[in-house]
């Protein structure tokens, strides 16, 4: 029975997940596997959000003229929602670009995309990581492991795709928020998880995690080590271009200082992560920083590979139809 619709916003904090399978043995006999997952909610922030938190911290947008928020979410369908609902004007650097892209199905032409993060192997994001003792030593010994990843259709599907391409059959992969990665390692609750930054670097430094595989996305996915992965977009709505559209551009032109203010000061810039990330400020200094994309940036083949990662997405079935990436892109 369907639960009559919430008279006020709302925003999830708990899930509680029963998986049971049965099993014939060869003895005729019936075994029963059960698994219960609890997933609690907690702020969505990564480090590649980092010039919505520059620009906060910093007085960029206010000295553009602007009074600007920064939103705290659980997860990238939460950010996309609230979109769909006119609740927020768009999206932080970090904000999974699929997750962007099915709300354009659901609602097009909802936004545009201002700035997005390339990763690979040496723009590092993604990545598997693992027990500090772990006697994994590749990405194929997940076979029959507890693997998890963070919350989301994109974070679930990508960690299935490079399972499969490790050669693991229907992998099965269990959703967990990511502040929560490595204490569940280091708690013996799982084997791996696919995760982004800090996560890998938080628990190398804290001595109870080890990166297996960076820039994992790029490699099985996309198909090349050095190929650009734009899992995270910064967007803003076209109804916050269409009504204020002076506002939108002061906007957009902060934005743009403070990727460019990210760029010139990679060691400065870092002190911003700890007050808007779970990581430990002593260990700001040794998180990769994330790239950056804007919009007047795209090049052809950058546009390919955006591209080929929404097209994953189609050919999955997650996408009712394509989405083509060309016409998200916003222009100036």
């Amino acid at each position: 029975m369907s639960l009559p619709p919430a008279s006020a916003a709302r925003r999830r904090v708990h899930a509680r997940r029963i998986e049971i399978e049965g099993f014939l043995r060869d003895d005729g006999l019936l075994d029963l596997d059960a698994r219960l997952t609890d997933l609690k909610d907690q702020d969505y922030l990564i480090a590649s959000g980092l010039p919505l938190y520059v620009g906060l911290e910093r007085g960029i947008f206010k000295d553009a003229g602007l009074q600007v928020e920064g939103a705290k979410f659980a997860s990238a369908q939460q950010v996309a929602e609230a979109m769909i609902a006119g609740r927020i004007h768009g999206s932080a650097n970090g904000t999974a670009s699929a997750v962007l892209g099915l709300a354009e199905i659901t609602s097009p032409n909802l936004f545009k995309i201002i700035c997005s993060n390339p990763s690979n192997h040496k723009l590092v994001l993604d990545q598997f990581v693992v027990p500090k003792d772990s006697p994994i030593k590749s990405i194929a010994d997940l076979k029959g492991k507890r693997v998890a990843s963070g919350p989301g259709i994109q974070n679930v599907t990508l960690a299935k795709i490079i399972l499969e391409k490790n050669g693991i059959a229907d992998p099965k992969v269990v959703e967990l928020p990511i502040g929560q990665h490595v204490p569940a390692l280091a708690a013996d609750q799982l084997d791996a998880v696919y995760t982004l930054e800090p996560t890998g670097t938080a628990g190398r430094l804290k001595g109870l995690t080890r990166v297996l595989e960076n820039g994992v996305i790029s490699k099985y996915v996309l198909g090349a080590a050095d190929a650009p992965w734009f899992g995270g977009s910064a967007s803003v709505t076209t109804t916050f271009l269409k009504e204020r559209p002076a506002d939108a551009k002061k906007y957009i032109a902060a934005y743009a200082r403070a990727v460019d203010f990210v760029r010139k000061n990679p060691a400065e810039v870092r002190k911003h992560i700890d007050g808007f990330t779970a990581i430990d400020p002593s260990l700001v200094q040794e998180v990769p920083l994330s790239g950056f994309t804007l919009y007047n940036e795209f090049t052809a083949s950058d546009l390919g590979y955006f591209q080929k990662f929404f097209d994953i997405f189609t050919e999955r079935k997650i996408f009712s139809r394509a989405v083509p990436v060309k016409p998200l892109i916003y222009v100036g």
